[in-house]
């Protein structure tokens, strides 16, 4: 799958086809909402997993729903709340990638994101990449990767964004 069958250019596949990552899917209201959220559903994403805090954005959800419904898609959501710029516990990390392994294991796929897709999101893809047999240097370099594909990475050039991240992904086990 090309890096043009990507529902919004601020994102990026981890597996082609299967696993997208990137920024809020959200960021739209009304008939613009409405749009962007079928074009995730059009390439048949169906599992959303959602790294933002529960008050930070306004919620699509409901839109996701109703959208789904008109299709008879079954969707899953899920929210692991990481404050922005931060990392989650170890637990927290892991339950995440559980969440990701057993959606592609059931044949879903899958669309995680933070708010921007860059620091949330690029820790927890880099943490995938590991628990995939990945060094933590080498998923950080994939991500670099894909990140320059990303129109938004001339604004900010790293994803994960902050040091603690980049750490994050460095240090993290299996």
């Amino acid at each position: 799958m090309s890096e043009r069958n990507r529902p919004i250019s601020e994102s990026y596949w981890v597996e082609p086809g299967r696993f997208l990552a990137g920024e809020y899917p959200g960021l739209a209201h009304g008939e613009q909402l409405r749009q962007r959220l079928d074009s995730y559903l059009d390439l048949g994403i169906n599992t959303f997993i959602d790294l933002t805090d529960p008050d930070e954005l306004p919620s699509y959800l409901p839109m996701l729903k109703e959208q789904a419904g008109y299709y008879d898609i079954d969707i899953r959501y899920k929210r692991f709340a990481i404050t922005d710029h931060s990392v989650p516990t170890p637990e927290t990390m892991r339950a995440i990638l559980n969440e990701i392994d057993s959606s592609l294991a059931a044949g879903r796929k899958v669309y995680v994101h933070c708010w921007g897709g860059i620091g949330r999101t690029g820790t927890t893809v880099g943490c995938y990449l590991v628990r995939h047999g990945h060094t933590g240097q080498e998923a950080l370099a994939q991500l670099a990767e894909w990140w320059k594909n990303v129109p938004k990475s001339r604004m900010w050039p790293h994803s994960p964004e902050t040091e603690r991240q980049m750490q994050f992904v460095l240090n993290w086990r299996k």
